[in-house]
C-alpha cells in the first residue's frame, strides 16, 4: 500500500495540480474522433468561457463577509458562512462545534441503555499537568476508539478524571511558598499547608481538563472525578481495611528510595538514572557548589591484634558511619586470615567483623574486600538481613549527618560531610585513593534530588497472590496485551515482584486510616515502638471503638499515622472507584470491567499490574480484558524528549502555530541553568528554524494515530503533521467542489442502483468499500495505523486524483451526459458522506464541518451531528472486483501516459495511442476511452490493435505485455531517452524472470510447492517472456522509426 506523502512532496504535488488545472481550463480542446465527442467537448468549452465571464462580472461583487462564520452562542450549533472560504482554516472549523456536542450530552452513557457497552477510563492526568505531546496521542487513540463505538451502535462511555499527584503537587505548592513568602511546609505546619493546596488546585488545577476539550475528546463529563474526592476516597480506605484483614497489608522496616528535599520515600517510576562514565560534578539542591560523583574511593579500616588494615572501596565515602561489617569472599586467600576477626571504625571505634558473603562479593571487583552499610544499600540491607548485622541510619530526613556520624560531623549535609569524611581519613593516613568509575545514579525527577536509600517503617502490599491472578488473566488470554511482544515483559515483572512500598512521607494525599494506641504504661512513648499498638480503621471513631475493645480499662493516646498514601495505591483502583465501588451501584453493574486500558508502555507495572492486581481482588473481575500500549514519542531525530535539549514539543503549540521567537520564550520562563538553556535554544533554531506553523487539531490527532505502527518509539517530525494540515485543505476542496457540481437543487438518492451507473462510479464505490471493510477490520485489531493509512489512501489516491477529475468531462450542458451527470452526482455525495463519516473519529472537526454543508436526503432520518451517525460498513452491492481490475489496467496505463510527457512542457495536450494485443483488453481500454483520455491529459486517444502499424514519432511504454502506450511528441522525440527507457524496463523484467526462475530449479521446489503454485509460477513466468518480446519489438520500431 502506498505510504502518504510527506509535507515536502504533497505540497508540491497540491502546487502542480493547481497550475494544472488553470492551464486546462484556458487550453482544454475537444479533438476527439466522435462528431459526438466534439460536440459535447465544444459545449463544455462554451460552458466554461460562459462561467469564466460570470465568475469575472460577479468577482466585483463578491462580498468577503459571505466567506466568514458568523459568531455562534456557546453550546449553539455552529453557524456556518453562506459561502464556503476558498482555503480550509483549522482555528476556524475547529471552533464552536465542541460545545455543541457537549451542550447536546452527545458525550453521555446511559447505564440503563440496552446497547453493549464499549468503556474506556482515561488515565487521569496530574492535577499540576498541562497537556503535553503524551496526553495528546492517548487522547487521539482514545477517542478514535470511542467515537467509532459510538457510531457503531454501543453505549459508549469514556470517563475522565484527575489524579491528585502526590509528590508533584506538593513539590509545585512547597516551590510556590518558597518563591512568593520563603515559607517551607513546616513553617506552616500541616492543616495551613494542605489549605494552600487545595487553593492552588481550586485556582490552577484541572488545566488540562480544560486543554483535554481543544483537542476533541468526548469525554463523559457528567462522570468526571478526582482521586481525593469524596467518593474515590472513601473506596481508598476501604481497599486499605479490606487487604489488611486478608493478611495482605502490613508495617515493617525496610530500604527504599529516599528523597531529602521532599523528605519522602519515591517510587522506582519516579527516580531516574544518569549513566556515568568517569568523574563527573553535579549541581545538586541546596549545595552552592557541584558535588563529584562517578568515582571511587579506597581506605582502610585498622584491623584488630595488630594485624594491619584491610582496604575497601565506595562510591559514597560519608556512609561509613554506618558500616556495621566488612564482607570478604570465602574461597579469597587473601582474606583467609581474617574470617572472624575483626576492624576498627576510626571515627567510633565500632568493631566491625569480617565475614563470609559470596552472593555480595565479586573478588576481581575493587580490593575484594566490600564495606556493608545495611542501613543504606539495597544490596547491604539483605547482606545484613542474611548475617544478622546491625542497621545504623546516620541521616536526618533532609539528608544531614544525624549523631551516630559523631561530634565531628554531625550535622553536616550529606556532600558536605562526603569532602569533610576524606580530609579526615587523610588526616589519619587512612585514605588510599580515589579512581574513576562507571556507575549509575539515581535522582529524583521530581525534585533534581539524588536519591538516599534509607531505612524506614513503611506500609506494605504482599503481592504475591495478586501477581499470580494477574499472571493468569493475560495467559489465559482473559486479559489481551496489544502489541503482544509486551506479553513477557508482564511475565518477567510479575514473577519477580516484590511487595509494594504504599506509605509516603508526604502531606498532601489519602492519609493512611492506621492509627497508633499509646498506652499510659509504655516503655518506649515513640509512635510504631510496638508493631501490635497499630490499628487499621475506616475512621476514628471506629478505631477508638476498637482500642476500648482491645485495651479494656486502660488510659491511651490515639494518634494516626501522619503520613500518606502512594499516589499510584489510589489509581489503582480508578477502574472501580469511577463507577462507585465499594458501593453496588448501577454505573458498576453496566461499566466494570472495562474494555480496554490505553497507555504509554513506560507505566505498564507501575500503573496497570496494579490496576489487574486490585481489580480481581476487590472487583472480582478483570480491570478490563485488553490493554493497548501506544509506542513512546521522541523527537524527529529518534531523541528522548527533554528540556535541555529544547526539542519538548507542546501540541497546543503544533495546534496553533507559534514563532521560533515565541518557543525560545517559552524555555526562558522553564528553569534551566543558562548553559542548558542556550544549548536548548540553539535545538529550537536547529529544527524549527521557522517556528511551527499552525496545524490544527484534526492534523495533530490523524499524524499521531499514523504514527502508531513505530512499535515502542515514534519518531515524530513536524513535517510530517503538517502534511496532514494541508491534505485536510485537500478534504476541503472536494466538498467545495462537490458543492459547485451537485448544485442547490440536489437531493441526494436514498438507494441507488449500482449496476446502472458509469464504470467509473462502479469503481470508486468498491475501493470505498474496501476500505471501509479494511478501516473496520483495522480498528478491531487495534491497528490504528492501518486504518488510517486505509482512509488516506481512499480519499487522496481514489477519491480526489482519480474520481473527482474523471467525472468533470460529465459536467457541463450536453444531453449525451445527463445519465452519467446523474450518477456521478449520486455517487459523489455516496462518496462524501460515507468517507466522512469513516473518517470522523480521526478527524472529528473538519467531518462536522464538511458534512454539515452536504445537502442531506428528505426522505431519511438523518442525524443532526455526524458523531451520532451510524458509522459505515461494507455494502455487499458496491463490491466489484472486475471493475477494479479493469481500473487498475486504466490507471496503469494512465501513469505510462503521464511519464512520456517531457518535464519542458509536462501540460501541453498531445495525441496519444493505445495498443493492445487481445481483444479483451481492447474492449477494456474503449470503455475507459474518456476516462483515460482525462486523467492522462492528452489531447485525443487512439486504440491500435496488434496488426496496425506504429504511430511514428511517438514514445512509448510498456504498461503489460497486452498493452503498451505511444504519446507523439512530434519533433520533441529523443530516440537516446526512448532507449534508456526501455533498457531500464528489460533490466526490471529480466529481474523478476530470472528470480522466479531460480526459486523454480531450486532443490526441493517441485516436490514442495503446491501444483496451483507451480502453474502461477509458470504463468508469471510466460508472460515476463512475452514482455521481454515486446520491449524488443518497441526498441526495433524505435529504430526503424528514426
Amino acid at each position: 500500500m502506498e505510504q502518504p506523502l510527506d509535507e515536502k512532496d504533497l505540497e508540491r504535488k497540491l502546487k502542480k495540480e493547481h497550475k494544472a488545472r488553470e492551464k486546462e481550463e484556458k487550453k482544454l480542446r475537444a479533438k476527439q474522433k466522435e462528431a459526438a465527442r466534439l460536440q459535447a467537448q465544444a459545449a463544455s468549452d462554451g460552458a466554461r468561457k460562459s462561467e469564466k465571464k460570470q465568475k469575472k462580472k460577479g468577482a466585483i461583487d463578491e462580498n468577503p463577509e459571505d466567506f466568514v462564520d458568523p459568531d455562534t452562542p456557546t453550546g449553539q450549533k455552529k453557524l456556518l458562512a453562506s459561502q464556503m472560504a476558498k482555503q480550509y482554516s483549522p482555528s476556524a472549523v475547529e471552533k464552536s462545534w465542541y460545545t455543541w456536542w457537549e451542550s447536546l450530552q452527545y458525550f453521555v452513557a446511559d447505564a440503563a441503555s440496552s446497547k453493549p457497552p464499549f468503556v474506556i477510563v482515561l488515565p487521569p492526568p496530574n492535577v499540576t499537568g498541562a497537556l503535553h505531546i503524551g496526553h495528546a496521542i492517548t487522547v487521539a487513540i482514545e477517542d478514535a476508539m470511542i467515537r467509532w463505538r459510538r457510531m457503531s451502535g454501543y453505549n459508549a462511555l469514556w470517563v475522565p478524571g484527575m489524579d491528585h499527584a502526590g509528590i508533584a503537587t506538593q513539590v509545585v505548592v512547597e516551590r510556590k511558598l518558597m518563591r512568593e513568602r520563603k515559607l517551607s511546609r513546616h513553617d506552616l505546619g500541616r492543616e495551613k499547608f494542605l489549605s494552600e493546596v487545595n487553593n492552588w488546585k481550586d485556582q490552577y488545577g484541572g488545566t488540562i481538563l480544560r486543554q483535554l476539550r481543544m483537542l476533541g475528546a468526548s469525554l463523559d463529563w457528567s462522570r468526571e472525578c478526582f482521586t481525593m474526592d469524596s467518593r474515590r476516597s472513601k473506596a481508598v480506605t476501604e481497599a486499605f481495611v479490606k487487604l489488611y484483614k486478608e493478611g495482605l497489608i502490613y508495617r515493617d522496616i525496610r530500604i527504599g528510595h529516599w528523597d531529602c528535599t521532599l523528605r519522602t520515600a519515591v517510587s522506582d517510576i519516579e527516580v531516574d538514572y544518569l549513566e556515568l562514565k568517569e568523574e563527573t560534578l553535579l549541581v545538586v539542591p541546596g549545595y552552592n557548589i557541584p558535588v563529584q560523583f562517578g568515582v571511587l574511593i579506597s581506605f582502610a579500616y585498622p584491623l584488630e591484634e595488630g594485624l594491619g588494615e584491610i582496604i575497601v572501596a565506595t562510591t559514597r565515602i560519608e556512609t561509613m558511619f554506618g558500616d556495621t561489617a566488612i564482607a570478604v569472599h570465602s574461597q579469597d586467600e587473601r582474606y583467609k586470615h581474617l574470617h572472624g576477626k575483626y576492624a576498627i571504625h576510626p571515627f567510633n571505634g565500632r568493631k566491625l567483623e569480617i565475614i563470609c558473603d559470596d552472593e555480595l562479593v565479586k573478588t576481581n571487583f575493587g580490593t575484594g574486600a566490600v564495606k556493608i552499610t545495611p542501613a543504606h544499600d539495597t544490596e547491604d540491607f539483605k547482606a545484613g538481613k542474611r548475617h544478622n548485622l546491625d542497621f545504623i541510619n546516620i541521616f536526618t530526613d533532609d539528608g544531614n549527618i544525624n549523631e551516630n556520624g559523631g561530634s565531628q560531623f554531625e550535622g553536616m549535609p550529606r556532600f558536605t560531610a562526603r569532602a569533610a569524611v576524606i580530609d579526615a581519613l587523610k588526616a589519619k593516613g587512612l585514605y588510599r585513593g580515589m579512581k574513576n568509575n562507571e556507575m549509575k545514579l539515581g535522582r529524583c525527577s521530581r525534585t533534581n534530588d539524588i536519591v538516599e536509600p534509607m531505612i524506614k517503617p513503611q506500609w506494605f502490599v504482599n503481592c504475591n497472590t495478586m501477581a499470580k491472578a494477574a499472571l493468569d488473566a493475560v495467559k489465559s488470554k482473559e486479559i489481551e496485551i496489544i502489541p503482544p511482544q509486551y506479553e513477557q515483559d508482564w511475565y518477567r515483572w510479575l514473577e519477580n515482584i516484590r511487595d509494594w512500598c504504599i506509605s509516603r512521607q508526604l502531606w498532601w494525599g489519602h492519609r493512611v486510616p492506621a492509627w497508633y494506641v499509646t498506652l499510659e504504661d509504655d516503655e518506649e512513648k515513640d509512635m510504631g515502638s510496638y508493631i501490635d499498638h497499630w490499628i487499621i480503621a475506616r475512621n476514628e471513631n471506629d478505631a477508638i471503638l476498637e482500642a476500648e475493645e482491645r485495651y479494656p480499662g486502660k488510659k491511651y493516646q490515639l494518634d494516626q499515622d501522619p503520613d500518606v498514601l502512594d499516589t499510584w495505591f489510589s489509581s489503582s483502583l480508578f477502574p472501580l472507584s469511577i463507577f462507585g465501588w465499594p458501593d453496588d451501584t448501577a454505573d458498576l453493574s453496566t461499566f466494570y470491567p472495562t474494555s480496554v486500558l490505553e497507555t504509554g508502555l513506560d507505566i505498564l507495572f507501575f500503573w496497570v499490574a496494579r490496576m489487574v492486581m486490585l481489580g480481581i481482588l476487590l472487583g472480582g473481575d478483570v480491570p478490563f480484558q485488553k490493554i493497548y500500549l501506544h509506542p513512546i514519542i521522541r523527537d524527529a531525530h529518534g531523541r528522548k524528549m527533554s528540556k535541555s535539549l529544547g526539542n519538548v514539543i507542546d501540541p497546543i503549540d503544533v495546534i496553533n502555530g507559534i514563532t521560533l521567537e515565541g518557543l525560545q520564550k517559552k524555555l526562558e520562563q522553564g528553569n534551566l541553568d543558562p548553559d542548558e538553556l542556550e544549548k536548548a535554544k540553539e535545538g529550537l533554531k536547529k529544527d524549527f528554524p521557522d517556528g511551527i506553523p499552525e496545524c490544527g487539531t484534526d492534523a495533530l490527532r490523524f499524524a499521531l494515530i499514523s504514527y502508531t505502527s513505530q512499535s515502542d518509539k515514534i519518531n515524530l517530525d513536524i513535517k510530517r503533521v503538517h502534511g496532514y494540515r494541508l491534505w485536510c485543505n485537500k478534504l476541503w476542496n472536494a466538498i467545495r467542489f462537490a458543492m459547485i457540481k451537485l448544485g442547490d437543487q440536489y437531493t441526494p438518492q436514498t438507494t441507488v442502483v449500482v449496476d446502472s451507473m458509469p464504470p467509473v462510479c462502479r469503481w470508486i464505490l468498491s475501493v470505498l468499500n474496501k476500505s471501509v471493510g479494511k478501516t473496520v477490520s483495522s480498528l478491531e485489531a487495534y491497528k490504528f495505523s492501518e486504518a488510517t493509512s486505509s482512509i488516506y489512501s481512499w480519499w487522496q489516491y481514489q477519491l480526489c486524483d482519480v474520481f473527482i477529475e474523471a467525472i468533470k468531462p460529465y459536467f457541463n450542458d450536453s444531453q449525451e451526459f445527463e445519465a452519467a451527470r446523474g450518477a456521478s452526482r449520486d455517487t459523489l455525495w455516496l462518496c462524501l458522506n460515507t468517507g466522512l463519516r469513516l473518517l470522523h473519529p480521526f478527524m472529528p472537526y473538519v467531518t462536522e464541518e464538511l458534512w454539515q454543508r452536504l445537502p442531506q436526503p428528505k426522505e431519511a432520518c438523518m442525524k443532526d451531528s455526524i458523531m451520532i451517525s451510524e458509522y459505515p460498513s461494507t455494502v455487499q452491492e458496491w463490491e466489484n472486483d472486475q471493475v477494479e481490475n479493469e481500473m487498475e489496467i486504466v490507471l496503469d496505463a494512465v501513469s505510462k501516459l503521464r511519464s512520456l510527457r517531457p518535464p519542458t512542457d509536462i501540460h501541453e495536450r498531445r495525441p496519444s495511442f493505445v495498443l493492445c494485443r487481445n481483444l479483451e483488453i481492447a474492449a477494456t481500454v474503449q470503455c475507459y476511452q474518456a476516462q483515460i483520455a482525462t486523467l492522462a491529459s492528452v489531447s485525443s486517444l487512439k486504440i491500435l490493435i496488434e496488426d496496425d502499424p506504429s504511430p511514428p514519432g511517438c514514445a512509448t511504454n510498456i504498461v503489460n505485455k497486452d498493452l503498451a502506450v505511444y504519446l507523439q511528441l512530434r519533433g520533441a522525440l529523443n530516440t537516446e531517452v526512448e532507449h534508456e527507457k526501455l533498457r531500464k524496463r528489460r533490466e526490471e523484467v529480466q529481474k523478476q524472470h530470472d528470480t522466479l526462475s531460480q526459486k523454480m530449479n531450486a532443490s526441493g521446489y517441485r516436490e514442495k510447492a503446491p501444483q496451483s503454485k507451480q502453474d502461477d509460477d509458470m504463468k508469471k513466468i510466460a508472460s515476463l517472456l512475452e514482455e521481454l518480446e515486446i520491449i524488443s519489438e518497441a526498441e526495433s520500431k524505435l529504430d526503424a522509426n528514426n
